[in-house]
């Protein structure tokens, strides 16, 4: 049966070559493999045999090498041949040579071709898997379709063919179903090797999904015209996409949509009605995020650059659209961006301001310009000036000179200190009751009015308590 087996061999090999679309070297590899292992393990370890593929005839030898010794040194048959017999098999044999000893393999007989067909079985099976792999690993970030097979622990299994890929739970878009034998379409995001062969996984919830589907949808995005700066998604609600024009004549945002929204409308379908907003990008991140919170107006924004942050205040009828439902609107800007970003309504800005400078002013000699100037320059209380350097506080108008800012300093300390040693809160701006914000409301105005009011009325205390004062004294 050996015979048969290896006569046949050569036929074998370019069958399953063919069959496989495996490279035949790497089938002629295992075969030799396998008839090496099978040899060894018939004749042990300790001997040194090595296997060829003869090409010509189809066949698979086994050569044995012995050192060539002299007569009356041999010991060991299975390791060495004397000299006189070395010199018949090849008339060039010297002493201490190698000498190799054509095997018959037909004596390996039915274990030793079964060992072979096992070696040549897994050979096969490995380079499918190698073959697989890198043929995925090269599509890694593409769009492939399968059919959907089953559900493993929540994992979708997706049949694409020549493998299988699995969509996880947290790749998946909440509230899509799909039954065995649906067409589903995803995002090739992970090809992994394994023990097990190549795992793929596929993704449906991916921002670099939605991206794909613009390029595949959007002729500019594929030529390179229109380009996407920044998606974010939460999968099957909203999504965010940022795009530039790298041609003054194209309108990104335009060629993103489509006539009529034909474009976006076949993405937003493919993705089980998600909603989506194209932005357009800009450099200038105020204007970008102003962009990324559209619909929304707004009225001022501050940014915090070391910390990439920033303060966006809304007029008070355009609060929750700014923020969006369950803060979706901001949380998708903010990703978009890069950003970490607050929104505030003008009548909360203003209070806070009113607030704050109500608190500098606590510090002597301060005036509400002043305190204006402090406020603005990202000092909202007197105590972050009692903790504050010479060289912050002089970056404030009318600080810049060493010995203000020092004073400044000072002050705001010895306030702190009488706080705290006297144990006493430190008071807030007084608050009326809140009226329901009118649009054409100035917020600030009235903050600012009823901040004047209440100094007045603290003046007047102290110049009471002063008159209080004096009259005691006069009586005693």
């Amino acid at each position: 049966m050996a015979d048969n087996m290896f006569s046949e061999l050569s036929r074998v090999i370019e069958q399953v070559g063919k069959d496989k679309g495996i490279d035949r070297q790497v089938i002629v590899d295992a075969v030799i493999q396998g008839m090496l292992l099978a040899a060894r393990k018939k004749y042990g370890t300790y001997r040194e045999i090595e296997a060829s593929y003869n090409e010509e005839t189809g066949e698979i030898e086994l050569y044995e090498f012995k050192e060539v010794i002299e007569r009356e040194k041999f010991i060991d048959e299975e390791v060495e041949i004397p000299l006189d017999e070395a010199l018949k098999l090849d008339p060039g044999a010297q002493l201490n040579d190698s000498i190799g000893i054509k095997m018959d393999a037909s004596d390996l007989g039915r274990i030793a071709a079964q060992t072979a067909k096992q070696i040549i079985l897994q050979k096969v099976r490995d380079a499918e898997r190698e073959i697989i792999f890198n043929e995925f690993e090269s599509r890694k970030g593409e769009i492939a379709s399968g059919i959907a097979r089953r559900v493993e622990k929540g994992a979708i299994v997706v049949d694409l063919g020549r493998t299988e890929a699995f969509i996880p739970p947290r790749e998946q878009i909440p509230g899509e179903v799909y039954k065995p034998g649906d067409r589903i379409q995803g995002f090739l995001s992970e090809v992994r090797q394994t023990t097990r062969g190549p795992q793929i996984i596929m993704s449906r919830a991916d921002e670099r999904y939605l991206m794909k589907l613009f390029e595949m949808e959007v002729p500019e995005i594929y030529d390179g015209i229109v380009e996407i700066m920044a998606a974010a998604r939460e999968p099957g609600a909203r999504a965010k996409i940022a795009v530039r024009s790298k041609d003054s004549a194209v309108d990104p945002v335009g060629a993103c949509v489509g006539m009529k929204g034909s474009r976006v409308q076949q993405i937003v379908q493919e993705l089980k009605g998600e909603k989506i907003d194209i932005v357009p990008w800009n450099e200038d991140i105020t204007r970008f995020a102003a962009n990324a919170l559209a619909p929304a107006e707004i009225s001022r924004i501050f940014l915090d650059e070391d910390n990439k942050e920033l303060e966006i205040v809304v007029p008070d009828n355009q609060l929750s659209l700014a923020i969006g439902k369950k803060g979706q609107n901001v949380r998708l800007a903010a990703k978009l961006t890069g950003w970490r970003i607050d929104i505030l309504s003008e009548s909360a800005a203003s209070a806070r301001t009113a607030e704050a400078i109500f608190n500098l002013m606590l510090i002597p000699g301060m005036n509400q310009t002043m305190a204006q100037n402090i406020f603005q320059s990202g000092f909202g209380t007197f105590q972050a000036v009692a903790q504050a350097s010479s060289e912050e506080i002089m970056t404030i108008p009318g600080y810049e000179d060493p010995e203000k800012a020092g004073k400044l300093i000072a002050d705001a300390k010895a306030v702190l200190e009488k706080y705290q040693s006297e144990g006493l809160p430190i008071p807030s701006a007084p608050t009326t009751q809140a009226q329901p914000a009118k649009t054409s409301t100035d917020a600030k105005s009235q903050a600012d009015l009823r901040l004047k009011q209440e100094m007045e009325k603290l003046q007047a205390q102290e110049e009471a308590h002063r008159e209080g004062a004096g009259a005691n004294e006069e009586t005693e």
